[in-house]
Parts: C-alpha cells; structure tokens; sequence
C-alpha cells in the first residue's frame, strides 16, 4: 500500500532518512519519542513535503503522480482539520460531498450525532475533543483504502477513544484490503488496534515488530551487575545501566525466565520499546 524507500530530508539540522513498507489489510503502528521524525514521514507520503532524495509509492505509483480519483482513496487525519474554524458540521459536509464521490452522508450524519458533535457551532467553538472527534470522521467518511493518521486519538478521554478505535477496525473489517498508518503517544491505544510496529528515531527506523511478538517476546530484565557478568548476552537488544545495575531489552523474554530463575523479568509493551531502544529509560 505504501512503500519509502531510501526516503531523505534534510532541515533545521535534522537527517531524515527511511525506509518502510506498509502492506494492505493491516494496521501498522508508526512510533518514536518527539522530534523523531513521525510527522515527517506523514507530511511526505501525503504529499505535504517534498524528500530531497528516495521514492515514496502509494497504490504502487509515485505519491506526486496520483490522480485525483487515486487521491481520493486516501483519507488523512492530522493535527488540523484543513476546514476554516468558521465552518459548521453542514458546511463540512458540503465541501466532502464535493471532494470525494464515495462521501457516505447517511454514515457522517449518524456518526456526528453518535460522537456528540453539535450540528450548528463553528468548528471554532468545539472542544479539542470535538475537533479530533470530527478529523477522523473526515476521515473515514468517504471509503477510503488507506488512512493515514497522525496522532488521532490526541485529546480524549478514554471512552471518546475506545469509540475512536471502535471506528477504526469496524472500517477495517469492512474491507479486508484497507490499511491504516497511525501514529500515537499512547500505547495502550496501538497495542489494541495494530498488527505491527515500526520505531523510528532521529528519522531513521531502527525496529519493526509484529504487535504480538512485542507484547508476548520482549521484556526488560533487571539485575545487579554480577547477575549481568554472568548473562548469555545474545538475546540483548539494549542495556541501560541503571541504580541498580542494569535493565537490559530482550525479545526472547521467555529464554531468561527459564534458564535464569534469580533475575526479574517484566513484560514488554510499546512504551518499554521506545524507551529502552532509544535511551530514554530511567531505573
């Protein structure tokens, strides 16, 4: 669905440089610490951005080379609406009856009154919920084969999330050949919704995992330095030396639980990844 390959910018000091795949029918987590070049890559497969150097394919065509009809198969949600703040909810509906041929009115309508967004306030008059409620709505209004997400789910509360969530995999149950690139700070949200993580940082990806292999393989291991001294080492993906020795990254958490009953395992999640595999990690 989307391909990067060898996908170069420079700016502000900053070197982005990556290659990813994004395969169809799956929900592909995109994650890394602020500043990691998340947003970047959003901005350049939409379209938004220009690389200096590497290929960017969508729908296996070059992403300047879309057509409009091709265009339209894509739906994004980011951190503005790209609507004037003094439109309403009928406003909008018009633009998207007039950009995409496939807009759904009956779904939108039903949906504005399920996420609570008042048909008559300007948009400058919603919470930020509200706001983030009716990007993603935008988004998956008019059938779209791919959605590209950054952060969607940024300002609310938890059952306005799960409602969120809910929307995304009832959209992807819908067709088996959509797929979603989703980027977020909360992990809980991605560790429910996605089938695979890729980690970037400093615009370079440096990890990409099946969801379940993270959640089931990896784990942090922390010990004292003897117990670190006498470790088979070939299972660490990082250490981090820490008060206490050291807490050291592994995706075969299940081989040091058996052969090394003295030393504490914990579970892996996403937060752990990013922070172990990035040096964030504090012990």
């Amino acid at each position: 669905m989307i391909k990067m390959k060898n996908v170069c910018k420079t700016y502000e000091g900053f070197q982005f440089d990556l290659s990813m795949e994004i395969p169809n029918g799956r929900i592909t987590g995109l994650v890394g610490k602020n500043g990691a070049g998340k947003s970047t890559a959003i901005k350049l497969i939409l379209g938004l951005t220009e690389a200096e150097s590497g290929e960017i394919t969508i729908f296996g065509k070059c992403v300047h080379q879309l057509s409009m009809s091709e265009k339209a198969q894509i739906g994004a949600s980011l951190a503005e609406s790209g609507f004037s703040s003094y439109l309403n909810i009928t406003d909008v509906k018009k633009i998207l009856e007039k950009m995409y041929p496939d807009f759904n009115k009956g779904y939108f309508e039903k949906m504005c009154r399920e996420l609570n967004l008042p048909e008559k306030k300007r948009i400058r008059e919603y919470s930020t919920g509200m706001k983030a409620k009716l990007r993603v709505l935008t988004a998956l209004s008019h059938h779209a084969k791919l959605l590209v997400m950054d952060e969607p789910t940024a300002g609310l509360d938890v059952e306005a999330r799960n409602h969120i969530l809910d929307m995304l995999r009832a959209y992807m149950e819908e067709d088996e050949e959509r797929s979603i690139l989703i980027t977020s700070h909360i992990a809980s949200d991605l560790e429910q919704l996605c089938d695979d993580i890729y980690l970037i940082h400093n615009g370079t990806l440096i990890l990409y995992e099946d969801t379940d292999v993270i959640l089931e393989q990896y784990g942090v291991l922390k010990v004292s330095e003897d117990q670190f001294a006498g470790l088979d080492q070939d299972y660490l993906l990082k250490k981090q030396k820490t008060s206490y020795g050291y807490a050291c990254f592994t995706n075969h958490k299940d081989y040091y639980q058996q052969n090394y009953p003295g030393i504490i395992v914990e579970n892996g999640n996403i937060d752990e990844l990013i922070l172990m595999m990035t040096g964030g990690y504090q012990g």
